[in-house]
């Protein structure tokens, strides 16, 4: 008997030891900028304090006092200047002895800034083809492993389908998985660590004797993988089929840990058709935005902080002939082509509601995983909940942001740093677990 009793109590401290901790929101704001920002996709807090923040809106590098009330600017969208930002969004990576990677993938340029946010040197990337994805904050989170190696997201490659039907055109086929590459930036080596399940593009082409139209078709709500670099150099692959993680550790080895806690939610057929028709609403509204302002037709989510979605939302075009050719879109005025958007059918999403979306995944400077989930609380403050997750692969704490806020980056000791956006503009926030 006595035993029995035994075993059961252990039993009963095991479950309890799998079970994630209760949800808490996270403490108050204690410092904040003025709403001056465009889109912040990360941020650097140097050893002085003072804070570099890279807006990917706005093309600037700005460098905070350690209050946040006050900025100056490192680099600037303005061209000509010494200090040009570059004609697209780029990337801050944390380096060595305490400076700062600035990546300019359009002009393929790395800039080096002292640990005051000051212009060193300048290099070329160690690979061009890889630019676009080591200058972006966020397909991934380029950073420094172990060995002092570059860790990044690899090249989205595509392969030529042939055409459906004769005198078709060739479709691109876009892969579901991508590589996570590191690469020595003295020897230029580049080797693969692993490989995980991102976004899958489905492009359709249609050639008629007005044009050719291209679209593609959206799932919002697709299985993916993330993927950060921890404190020790370690890289932590988060699955999304089954959540639970694979670590690439410091001496090469790989390890998984034990599925990690989460209420799974199921979806039935009419929350299926309530998740198309939110997406296809979504997607109409960035597309007529873009369209009032006179951009190209695409739009994009998921990864973008403060996005939350599930990838791509939408990238249709149409080239239409002569006038297309010309710069004209379709009827005598000209300007921004339309194609219809296609949604894969309810039926083709998954029975469950995936814990994560792509770009959910970021590591502290403690040495901790933080995953944005979809989790809700029934009356609570509607902003994103984050599991943090130790090196061991155990949820240690789950926190609640509020409503308008995604975490953006840290500093050591608990410091979280959060952007916040209302109609007004965007801001951000300092706070501590």
């Amino acid at each position: 008997m006595l035993k029995l009793s035994t075993l059961l109590v252990a039993s009963a401290s095991a479950l309890a030891a799998q079970q994630a901790p209760a949800v808490r929101l996270i403490n108050t704001a204690e410092a904040s900028t003025k709403q001056t920002l465009g889109n912040v996709a990360a941020v650097r807090q140097l050893p002085t304090g003072r804070l570099l923040v890279n807006d990917i809106a706005k093309r600037q590098l700005v460098l905070f006092d350690p209050t946040l009330s006050s900025a100056t600017i490192v680099a600037d969208s303005i061209a000509g200047g010494a200090n040009t930002y570059g004609p697209s969004a780029g990337s801050i990576i944390g380096y060595v002895g305490d400076s700062t990677l600035f990546i300019d993938p359009r002009d393929l340029s790395m800039f080096v800034l002292d640990p005051n946010g000051a212009i060193a040197r300048v290099a070329a990337v160690p690979r061009s083809q890889d630019a676009p994805m080591l200058g972006s904050n966020i397909l991934g989170s380029p950073a420094l492993d172990s060995k002092g190696r570059l860790v990044y997201r690899g090249g989205i490659g595509r392969i030529m389908r042939p055409p459906t039907a004769a005198g078709g055109m060739p479709m691109p086929d876009f892969p579901d998985s991508s590589a996570i590459v590191r690469i020595d930036l003295a020897s230029r080596k580049l080797d693969t660590a692993a490989f995980y399940k991102i976004p899958k593009t489905k492009m359709n082409i249609v050639q008629s004797d007005k044009g050719i139209s291209m679209t593609s078709e959206i799932n919002p709500m697709q299985i993916v993988d993330d993927w950060a670099v921890l404190a020790d150099g370690s890289i932590a692959i988060v699955r999304g089929q089954d959540y639970h993680i694979d670590w690439v550790n410091a001496d090469g080895s790989t390890t998984t840990s034990s599925k990690l806690s989460f209420d799974w939610q199921r979806l039935s057929d009419e929350d299926k058709i309530a998740v198309i028709d939110s997406a296809k609403a979504a997607a109409e509204q960035a597309r007529a935005k873009m369209q009032a302002a006179g951009g190209t037709n695409q739009a994009f989510g998921g990864g973008a902080p403060g996005g939350g979605g599930d990838g791509m939302i939408v990238m249709s075009m149409r080239a239409g002939g002569e006038a297309a050719a010309r710069g004209a879109g379709p009827g005598a005025a000209g300007g921004p082509m339309t194609a219809p958007m296609n949604f894969v059918t309810p039926s083709e999403l998954p029975d469950y509601r995936p814990v994560f979306s792509q770009g959910a995944a970021r590591a502290d400077l403690d040495g901790n995983l933080w995953i944005r989930t979809s989790a809700t609380r029934n009356g609570a403050i509607a902003g994103p909940i984050y599991d943090v997750v130790n090196r061991k692969g155990e949820v240690t704490d789950r926190i609640q942001v509020p409503s308008g806020r995604v975490i953006v980056g840290f500093a050591k000791g608990g410091v979280v740093y959060m952007m916040a956006r209302d109609d007004k503009g965007a801001w951000l926030e300092r706070t501590h677990r």
